[in-house]
């Protein structure tokens, strides 16, 4: 029996450590730790179960259905359960998480030293796509380009930037500011959406479990279990990237008070510590990280879609990546502004099925109880969305009213009811059969 090496199994663990690595994942934190300033851990701790835990599980549910959100939708119909893969790709790939890594690689590692113009942008992006595009026409080999070459520089930069925030801060901790002040566990709950990380998991199951068969590995056992170990690597790798990058904007508030966002608080770190040399590396992480990222959403998208349209692996890599191309030319800050209400819309369903498919051998027919929770989950989806959008007067008084409402998370009370409502109804009707 075919078996991973150590290395192999290393490699395996980088590459998916890089393929969450993304934009999002760098810029989000250290605003987040500015903001959360004494409250620091428990904001931490809640961006930590949205950007570390609910992906580690989603990488578990989909290793042991066999890696693709098909066989985990199923219990949901194959038009409900399409819909709903369609909905991810799109929002982790052409839409929203593909274009903000070729924008936020260009405002932070580019841009500083070549100014932002839209032609440079343009420029920079046609020929980001163009290297993503080539990486991606051979998803085969992103084990060897990705774990074994690119990730281990990723990490050594990271691991200079985080060592030398903590060792090194710019200042004191700052005070908590706005919503941190009365719930810093559920703002940082809710920054971790922003990573897109959960959803992004729903997509890389089938890239690492791919990458995995191709090895050579086919027992489904060893699969689950190298996808698992893969999940685990990741999972240690991000949470250290995150709690140093949440110090380091914690402590910045004395040299980046006015920041609007985690660009300028890691490029004001970056500079103030490091100095002209400092930006050079700091451009070298982005770069490395939105890289790798970018090739594994284009990677995944190719795959669904050419499964799902009569259309080759080739041709669809190229259409995203030529749209992509297009929509990243719109600039970070719209890309930001559209995707977070849809994010806050798209978040409860994906945390509602990675949660029933972990549970799947507790269900006596899975359809009774993913049918009735992820349709309640869809709708105070929707609402929370339309809240997040900023179209409040259409959201009904009593979905206001709910618990935890006030911080887009007025879904989980009626979910929680509805699934043991669902529970019950399917051991009812599962005894009753039988008698």
């Amino acid at each position: 029996m075919t078996r991973l090496k150590s290395l192999d199994l290393i490699a395996l663990g980088f590459m998916t450590f890089a393929l969450f690595l993304g934009a999002g994942n760098i810029i989000f934190p250290p605003s987040a730790g500015m903001a959360a300033g004494e409250h620091l851990g428990s904001a931490a701790l809640g961006f930590l179960i949205t950007g570390v835990g609910l992906p580690l599980l989603a990488v578990v549910a989909l290793a042991r259905v066999g890696g693709g959100m098909d066989i985990m939708t199923a219990p949901l119909g194959r038009v409900a359960g399409t819909l709903f893969a369609i909905a991810v790709y799109l929002a982790i790939g052409p839409m929203f998480a593909t274009p903000r890594t070729a924008v936020v690689s260009f405002e932070m590692g580019i841009a500083p030293f070549l100014g932002d113009s839209q032609s440079a942008l343009l420029i920079y992006t046609i020929l980001y796509f163009v290297v993503v595009t080539l990486l991606s026409l051979n998803p085969g080999r992103l084990v060897d380009r990705v774990g074994k070459f690119i990730t281990p520089v990723l990490i050594l930069a990271l691991l200079t930037l985080g060592v030398t925030a903590l060792i090194k801060p710019a200042g004191p901790i700052g005070s908590a500011t706005g919503r941190y002040l009365e719930a810093p566990l559920a703002e940082g709950f809710l920054q971790g959406y922003l990573t897109m990380d959960t959803l992004g998991a729903l997509v890389f199951g089938i890239v690492i479990t791919t990458a995995i068969r191709n090895r050579g590995i086919e027992d489904p056992r060893l699969i689950t279990r190298y996808s698992i170990i893969a999940g685990l690597i990741a999972a240690c790798g991000l949470s250290l990237v995150y709690l140093s990058l949440f110090y380091l904007g914690a402590s910045s508030r004395e040299i980046a008070a006015e920041a609007p966002n985690g660009v300028a608080i890691l490029t004001s770190y970056v500079s103030h510590t490091f100095g002209e040399e400092g930006r050079l590396l700091l451009a070298v992480v982005i770069t490395l990280a939105c890289l790798t990222t970018a090739v594994g959403l284009l990677t995944a998208c190719g795959q669904f879609f050419s499964a799902l349209l009569p259309v080759s692996y080739r041709a669809v890599v190229l259409i995203i990546a030529l749209f992509s191309l297009l929509v990243s030319n719109l600039g970070l800050t719209q890309l930001i502004t559209v995707s977070i209400p849809v994010l806050v819309g798209l978040y409860p369903l994906a945390i509602v099925i990675i949660a029933l498919s972990l549970a799947s051998r507790c269900w006596r027919s899975p359809s009774r109880v993913f049918i009735p929770v992820m349709g309640v989950a869809l709708i105070f989806g929707l609402f929370d969305g339309m809240a997040a959008a900023g179209f409040k007067e259409y959201v009904p008084a009593v979905i206001e009213s709910l618990p935890l409402a006030q911080h887009s998370l007025g879904w989980f009370v009626p979910v929680l009811l509805i699934l043991v409502v669902a529970v019950l109804i399917d051991r009812w009707l599962d005894s009753s059969r039988h008698r």
